[in-house]
């Protein structure tokens, strides 16, 4: 049988163009499939923040920040929190991605002209205790360019690489086989699209294709986008997933080849594993179905429940994502609230995504300084008014009132939520207090980054000087699958046994970022575009060293 090529990666998003320009550096001819048109090369990670998990890095030590491998380890079995039998290859890819993040990856990156925003932030900050889940210190670096900025040494040496074949709108949809060894690929080739980026595209089919190789790379992403898919897969710990929630990924994000290569034999572990944000807003310019993005804030606006409830300790902004979620869905909520004044928002609030960033992502320095100046940055002020989550009152009775026209019930009782408010107000004035989120927030404000640009200094959230009062409505937005197929440190697919599945590899989200599922229960944050950067590396070299 004549091979179209050595190897076959499938999905053409960041994970897929890494492999294939390690491949195509060890000259090995490759096929790389994608289902959507060009305009959406690059996938989810185009869209993205840009941030990026690094250890020890000179941004850091420039901010007085003392990180280290150990301590970033720690951190990482606090947040993966490994108890399964399954969690082997897991473990094993999480040491190996801590040791690349306090190691060659930022080197390695920096060499192909990737830079990095000089104030590293604090994502995922945590707030138990020393061995519990999230970040001891910032290691959230947002790439100089964001998510393009990530993708765009790849696109370029794989557009460059006379050894490989871009060939979109081809879904694949079977792994072929001879003699039990995986040898190619079949499926669909669909109409021409010309949809922009992101946006959903038809799946009408125009012929069929078959292709083979010495080996095949599965690279295609997540199920986001396939909120039956996550529905699914929701475990009770989790709560009940809510009726309404938005999407952070597009459409194309459909679990599709996750469940191709289980048919062909591989083994998916820890697919209740997930990673969805409680902190979603309906965007008011959407690309794709349902569209929600994510706010970023600093550790200073109250969060609420549906009925106006403070949620508990350390249940704050930026602190504990998947916690936070547990708590609003566990109870039977499909929503939550931010309640903030206009000095935070103007200091706090950022948005999730590269087109909701056009200072960094388009580099421009300019713009880029404002955010140190007084009030909300123009994007994100534009965005509040656009976004029909915001709602604004002068008093609390009259954002109350806004709150529960929008939900349609009344909820949130104005009273009971003055008392709250004021309470905590009281804790500022008196200049300590017991409220551990003012106590978050002063701890925040030590380090140079917070105090510059994400943590507001503790005020009265009644100032009328700091006025009016905003209240956002939050919903679960769906992003990330934690679990994958079950691969070995070669990225090789493992089959329920254990044993290697013939001529089938996968990095990057359908693998679980490595191994299945690197992340455990929790991620640190900046650890999905890095653990598709080296799974997909790492794959991409040990496929081409087999295929020789």
């Amino acid at each position: 049988m004549a091979l179209d090529a050595d190897v076959i990666v499938i999905g053409a998003g960041l994970a897929g163009l890494v492999a294939t320009a390690e491949l195509a550096d060890a000259g090995r001819r490759v096929i790389l499939l994608d289902q959507e048109p060009a305009a959406s090369l690059g996938g989810q990670a185009f869209w993205s923040f840009g941030g990026l998990f690094l250890v020890d890095t000179p941004e850091q030590r420039r901010l007085g920040v003392r990180d280290s491998h150990a301590l970033a380890w720690q951190d990482w079995l606090g947040a993966a929190g490994f108890d399964r039998d399954e969690d082997y290859w897991p473990r094993r890819w999480a040491q190996a991605y801590v040791d690349f993040a306090a190691g060659e990856k930022r080197g390695w990156l920096h060499g192909m002209g990737v830079r990095w925003f000089p104030l590293v932030q604090w994502a995922e900050r945590g707030g138990y205790l020393a061995t519990g889940h999230g970040n001891s210190v910032p290691r959230f670096h947002i790439t100089w360019g964001t998510g393009p900025g990530v993708v765009e040494p790849f696109v370029r040496r794989v557009r460059q690489a006379p050894t490989v074949q871009l060939r979109f709108r081809h879904r694949v949809t079977d792994l072929t086989s001879s003699a039990g060894i995986i040898d190619g690929v079949s499926g669909d080739v669909l109409v021409p699209s010309g949809a922009p980026r992101g946006a959903p595209t038809s799946r009408d089919v125009e012929r069929a294709f078959e292709l083979h190789a010495q080996a095949v790379i599965v690279t295609s992403g997540g199920m986001g986008g396939n909120h039956e898919l996550v529905r699914r897969n929701w475990p009770d710990r989790l709560g009940t997933p809510p009726q309404r929630m938005l999407c952070g990924v597009p459409d194309h994000v459909d679990g599709l080849m996750q469940e191709v290569t289980s048919k062909a034999g591989g083994r998916v572990i820890g697919a209740d594993r997930m990673w969805n944000y409680p902190e979603g807003v309906t965007n008011p310019a959407p690309i794709w179905s349902r569209h929600g993005i994510r706010i970023l804030s600093g550790p200073s606006p109250l969060w609420l429940d549906a009925h106006g409830q403070r949620l508990p300790a350390p249940l704050f902004p930026g602190f504990d994502s998947l916690g936070a979620l547990a708590h609003i869905t566990r109870a039977g909520h499909g929503h939550s609230w931010f309640l903030l004044n206009q000095r935070i928002l103007g200091k706090e609030f950022a948005l999730s995504g590269s087109e909701q960033n056009p200072d960094l992502t388009g580099k421009d320095i300019g713009m880029l300084l404002t955010r140190a100046l007084p009030g909300a940055v123009a994007p994100v002020e534009a965005f509040a008014r656009r976004c029909p989550d915001f709602v604004f009152g002068s008093t609390v009775e009259e954002l109350v009132r806004g709150m529960n026209e929008l939900v349609g019930e009344p909820l949130v009782d104005a009273g009971a939520l003055a008392v709250e408010i004021v309470a905590r107000d009281r804790q500022v004035e008196a200049g300590l207090g017991k409220d551990a989120q003012v106590t978050a927030i002063n701890a925040a404000r030590h380090f140079l980054g917070d105090r510059l640009i994400r943590a507001t200094r503790p005020h009265r959230l009644l100032d009328p000087a700091a006025g009016p009062l905003i209240a956002v409505r939050l919903s679960i937005v769906t992003r990330k699958a934690l679990g994958g197929l079950e691969t070995d440190l070669s990225g090789r697919v493992l089959r329920p046994s254990g044993q290697p599945l013939p001529g089938v590899y996968a990095a990057g989200e359908v693998a679980g970022f490595g191994g299945g599922g690197m992340h455990g229960y929790r991620s640190l944050e900046g650890t999905f575009l890095g653990g598709a950067l080296f799974s997909a590396r790492t794959t991409g070299r040990a496929a081409a060293a087999l295929t020789r």
